[in-house]
């Protein structure tokens, strides 16, 4: 999501009230989501349940892959927004972009497990990968990640401990949006993320932030959002372009754009997971005026491979 679009968020959350649930008819290229939900970030379980955030209140959706039913599983609270998110071991981890913060919550409950305060220094919180021993957020604003890391079973620890990770490397923050998506690689040895303004992607050592470009040759992936990574191949969603760009990576030092995904029902994507030989896919809607009645879906594609 551009720095743009974060002067609006006070706006929108004004529109709160989205309707709680949707039944909606076994879906086939959409499912839909509440009306005013400006939705952003979305994960999937083993077992087919889908959750996606809302930027505008915080609030956390729910529903079956399969039917396309769902309802609010995260009631919206004051002063919270929900950017990307990730299900891990029973529970869901959300960025809350320009709030700071970041929340776990039990998937199956909704109910409030922790709250970080990881930034108060005017940084956005935007996306989110869950590892074996921690959990990695990304800020678009300030050039470091933030690891919160995990006990055996996967909880964060009680007394709210994380730490603050700074690149250093090749990447250089600019004006406008920079780190947003984030995947883990090597079994969470090597991190993976997108620099929206840029175009360009890097590989992160978890353990110092030192950072290498990924070599794309002379392509780019400006508008970069979420990403997804499967074996060799990283789904890349660039949002203001409406597509998803597949790279075929040679062990993170460089890759090739091999496909372009395109489909009528992207609307500004910003994040995708796959299940079962589909890419679910958020649209965010961005150049639409979000109002309580404003139309919000996940688009259903088949899953090309690289």
């Amino acid at each position: 999501m551009r720095r743009a679009l974060v002067t609006v968020l006070a706006a929108l959350l004004t529109v709160g009230g989205a309707a709680s649930g949707v039944a909606a008819d076994p879906p086939g290229d959409r499912i839909p989501l509440p009306d005013g939900f400006l939705p952003e970030g979305i994960s999937i379980r083993a077992d087919g349940t889908f959750y996606v955030a809302s930027i505008a209140t915080g609030a956390v959706f729910a529903g079956d892959v399969r039917t396309g039913d769902g309802s609010v599983l995260v009631e919206s609270v004051e002063g919270r927004s929900a950017v990307g998110l990730e299900v891990n071991r029973g529970r869901i981890f959300v960025a809350g972009g320009e709030t700071g913060q970041a929340y776990v919550y039990d998937a199956d409950t909704g109910d409030d497990i922790a709250v970080f305060q990881l930034s108060d220094e005017g940084g956005f919180i935007n996306d989110v990968v869950v590892t074996r021993r921690a959990a990695w957020f990304t800020d678009s604003v300030l050039p470091v990640l933030y690891r919160v890391p995990l006990r055996a079973g996967g909880a964060p620890y009680a007394d709210g401990r994380f730490e603050v990770v700074p690149y250093s490397g090749d990447i250089r923050y600019r004006e406008g949006f920079n780190v947003n998506g984030i995947e883990a690689a090597k079994d969470g040895d090597r991190l993976v993320v997108v620099q929206s303004n840029t175009g360009l992607l890097f590989s992160v050592n978890p353990d110092t932030g030192r950072t290498r470009v990924i070599d794309l040759g002379d392509e780019r992936v400006r508008n970069g959002d979420g990403l997804l990574l499967d074996g060799d191949c990283l789904y890349v969603v660039r949002g203001f372009n409406n597509l998803i760009a597949l790279v075929e990576l040679d062990g993170l030092r460089e890759g090739d754009v091999v496909k372009r995904i395109r489909d009528e029902d992207f609307d500004v994507p910003t994040t995708l997971d796959d299940y079962r030989g589909r890419l679910y896919v958020v649209n965010a809607r961005f150049d639409t005026p979000v109002t309580p009645e404003t139309e919000y879906w996940v688009a259903v594609v088949r899953k090309a491979h690289c």
